[in-house]
């Protein structure tokens, strides 16, 4: 019995392990995928179009089965906010990072990736949503990490360096770079360096949509799905305008039963709704720190299988800036880890002494459940009960680690104002 119930508690809690390297591996198809496609002539702004209307349809249903009710109003500013999300993330971002794959590789596009952190540190302290303090080890972390991680980006877009053999490549590298699949590897220091930009401006694109999604969620704190779909469904719009101004040729819209037709498919139902969901409730569970630490993974699977795939050639300048850039990308989440950490410890300390230690015994026992004690220990004591309540949550918070404990702790906070009235 006691190994079954140790068992199920590690698969209980391997899950958000199982959830992330899975959403890696959808990421890695996306992006293999998506090079075929465009190597074979899809336009990436038609692409944008038919993965935002996918991921449109798929979703759009769930967020009016499961957010109907309480919808906030849009008003003008919010529908600013909305047009605003779009056109960053849909529009500039897709476009600009599907240009930069073309002209790239899918392994460098996913290591420029890994840049969104520290950009998305730069843009949030440009608008004062994060303080600086220099004397501090987590601000001083967060400002290294930027650094190291710019530095690894201009590395890889400015030095290719002498190509680096993988065992299972030699052979495929000595045949002929004919087959269209092998474009990536036949692209000139001109295309690679252009891309390279376009991949920059694509992430510094996504880095603003995550300040700007701050302000929208707390308009769609509850009706996360409702705003994904609007999101969508205006950004599929404004894609829609940008492809009729750039493509004139109305044949670029045509796609069959083959690769294009499944990169839009794929990109729009894997990376645009399923992995959406799935992320969601691993941010609830562990936080966002835990959730961004697994993209360098996306990494290390895309280059195994592009040079499987693709064939694709990997040169000495990339790997060396790519493992600045995951070095940066963790010196930056290590920092907003402690931040947090030092955030939570605050607001532990302002509760009283008698409240914390109320049930800190029982709640071991119970495996960290929050069961701190049974009702008949505390019957005919209310007060005491939402005490103990209280103090379980605390410590399940600093236990786990995750940023859900917070709205439990609110909510028990509203019982016990409640009660005292």
């Amino acid at each position: 019995m006691d190994r079954l119930k140790s068992l199920n508690n590690f698969l209980e809690g391997s899950k958000p392990y199982f959830a992330m390297i899975s959403l890696q591996f959808g990421y890695a198809g996306m992006n293999i995928i998506t090079k075929v496609s465009l190597n074979h002539g899809m336009s990436h702004y038609v692409l944008v179009v038919y993965r935002h209307a996918i991921a449109t349809a798929v979703i759009a249903p769930f967020a009016l089965v499961f957010e109907r009710k309480k919808q906030p109003r849009i008003t003008f500013p919010v529908f600013m906010q909305i047009f605003a999300l779009a056109l960053l993330g849909p529009v500039i971002d897709q476009n600009f990072y599907y240009a930069g794959l073309k002209l790239t590789s899918p392994t460098f596009s996913c290591a420029m990736s890994n840049m969104l952190p520290a950009m998305t540190f730069v843009m949030a302290v440009i608008f004062r949503m994060e303080k600086i303090n220099l004397k501090e080890v987590k601000c001083q972390a967060k400002i290294i990490g930027t650094v190291v991680t710019v530095a690894g980006a201009m590395l890889m877009t400015l030095y290719k360096g002498p190509l680096v053999e993988m065992v299972w490549t030699k052979h495929m590298h000595a045949q002929s770079t004919s087959d269209a699949t092998v474009q990536s590897s036949t692209v000139s220091d001109k295309d690679w360096f252009l891309g390279s930009i376009l991949l920059i401006i694509a992430t510094l694109a996504w880095a603003s949509l995550f300040v700007l999604q701050t302000k929208a969620l707390e308009t769609y704190r509850n009706h996360q799905l409702s705003l994904t779909s609007l999101v969508c469904l205006v950004g599929t719009i404004q894609a829609i305008a940008v492809t009729l101004v750039m493509e004139r040729k109305p044949g670029a819209w045509k796609v069959g039963w083959d690769m294009n037709l499944l990169a839009a498919a794929y990109a729009g139902i894997v990376t645009s709704s399923i992995s959406y969901y799935v992320q969601g409730i691993v941010i609830k569970r562990r936080g966002p720190v835990f959730a961004t630490a697994f993209s360098p993974l996306m990494m290390i699977i895309v280059a195994i299988m592009g040079s499987f795939i693709l064939a694709e050639k990997i040169y000495t300048g990339g790997v060396i800036g790519a493992a600045l850039i995951v070095a940066g990308l963790y010196s930056v989440l290590w920092g907003k880890h402690k931040e947090r950490r030092h955030e939570d410890d605050q607001i532990i300390q302002e509760i009283p002494e008698s409240v914390k230690g109320c049930c800190s015994l029982r709640l071991q026992q119970n495996g960290g459940k929050l069961t701190p004690t049974t009702m008949e220990d505390l019957e005919g004591n209310k007060v005491e009960l939402q005490k103990a309540e209280l103090s379980a949550v605390v410590i399940y918070g600093r236990e786990h680690d995750t940023g859900e404990w917070m709205l439990m702790l609110s909510s028990v906070l509203d019982l016990s104002l409640a009660s005292v009235s």
